[in-house]
């Protein structure tokens, strides 16, 4: 039996129209009134997290999905080189071009935000040009503005040009087995969300496979019969306070919706506390994003290579999987809703790894420092180091009900290093 998977990213190119608008709104906010003797301000840093705020709402608009992690990278990327390319100090992300230093790095950040979103979500290009309207008023050097907006176009221009055909949105034949360990949706109507994530040329990292997971454990493993049991008793939705404590449930729920929106909003909260300068910003989030986005598609390729059954799966249908030591469960249901694509490797925990990979070596000191606020959970956590946002992350998904531990587990690896990849490679001082 085969399942069509949903394969329709849900933004669509930009067409000529889309462009030409583009130009005459670039031109008419770049002719605003100022005075030619006011001088170019001091460099405001929160254009970077003003455009990720806006980057998370147009991208997130029809709901969050794990593709969105490709376009908060193209966004990032995009800004990183319109700043760096005017401002210095860091080597540019696969683009050799210099931006004037009379251009502003605000108004080239927001340009290139702004024309990499409205390229690839058109829908919103009429809240999009109204914020860079926005952004674009706070530069009152005429001269700086227009040149950084030119600039901004031309670095959006390189990550779209880059991205062309990086196999996003493909269609994807996804087999859907009925034998043991074989991944089926649940309910049986739902599509495997995203496939085609699996398939995406990497940004930073060589292939999808460079760090690969590898198989999960057999279902003849001791391991396996220790992680069903575990998810069994410990994730399924009415399980006893003595299962599941109070505290269990509370980190599973956190990270139930953490990933996306709460992430990209604790990275802001992190650029504003810290003081990050434009250029740092710019990096930390360019590293970041990049990170995640190759590790989700680290991930998504693991998925489709093992398809790997979720626990709901495997706990309701343990009389096919030849063990006498594991009890069906013909009812049971996990604390969280099951996701529409397989077990192995988890999308998740390769997210926290990265991000969290990413800002200990940016902060230097080993500390992570990172605040994000869970509206499921109802709580803001702060976490000092990877290793505590990791152990609780990997628990979670257990707790929730919808992976086998090792599956967490090993995309703690994967998004470690994949970030560490990132980071020796790409972002690097030019000092």
């Amino acid at each position: 039996m085969r399942h069509a998977s949903s394969n329709s990213p849900h933004p669509h190119r930009a067409g000529r129209r889309a462009a030409t608008a583009l130009l005459l709104s670039l031109t008419l906010v770049s002719a605003m009134p100022a005075a030619a003797a006011h001088p170019v301000p001091a460099t405001n840093a929160s254009v970077i997290t003003t455009w990720n705020q806006i980057a998370v709402s147009t991208v997130t608009a029809a709901g969050p999905s794990p593709t969105a992690f490709n376009y908060f990278a193209f966004v990032h990327l995009a800004m990183y080189n319109a700043v760096v390319g005017i401002s210095g100090g860091y080597e540019l992300y696969q683009w050799d071009a210099a931006g004037s230093k009379q251009a502003s790095p605000e108004a080239a950040a927001a340009a290139a935000a702004h024309h990499v979103l409205r390229t690839y979500f058109p829908a919103h290009a009429t809240s999009l040009d109204a914020s860079l309207a926005a952004s674009l008023s706070l530069v009152r050097n005429p001269v700086a503005r227009a040149k950084g907006i030119s600039f901004g176009v031309q670095a959006a221009d390189r990550i779209i040009a880059l991205r062309a055909s990086d196999g996003r949105g493909a269609f994807v034949d996804v087999p859907v087995g009925t034998g043991p360990g074989h991944w089926r949706p649940e309910p049986a109507t739902a599509l495997f969300s995203s496939a085609w994530l699996g398939g995406v040329t990497p940004l930073a990292v060589q292939s999808a496979d460079q760090f690969a997971a590898g198989p999960p454990p057999p279902i003849n493993s001791d391991t396996y019969l220790e992680e069903f049991n575990e998810v069994r008793i410990t994730g399924e939705i009415n399980a006893s306070p003595t299962d599941r404590s109070d505290e269990m449930e509370q980190t599973a729920r956190f990270f139930s919706d953490a990933g996306i929106g709460p992430m990209q909003a604790a990275l802001r909260e992190f650029a504003t506390r810290r003081g990050l300068n434009i250029v740092e910003s710019a990096r930390m989030f360019a590293a970041v994003d990049t990170s995640i986005a190759d590790g989700a598609i680290t991930v998504w390729k693991g998925k489709l290579d093992y398809m790997w059954w979720r626990p709901i799966t495997a706990i309701r249908n343990a009389d096919i999987d030849g063990r006498d030591d594991t009890a069906k469960v013909d009812n049971w249901t996990p604390l969280i809703g099951t996701p529409p694509y397989p077990d192995w490797p988890s999308g998740l925990c390769s997210v926290v790894a990265a991000t969290s990979t990413v800002l200990e070596r940016l902060n230097g000191d080993g500390t992570l420092d990172l605040t994000i606020t869970s509206a499921a959970a109802g709580v803001t956590r702060n976490y000092a180091t990877k290793a505590q946002i990791a152990e609780d992350a990997v628990s979670a998904r257990v707790w929730s009900g919808i992976h086998f531990r090792t599956a967490d587990e090993v995309s703690i690896d994967i998004g470690t290093n994949v970030a560490n990849y990132v980071l020796d490679n790409y972002f690097q001082p030019t000092d």
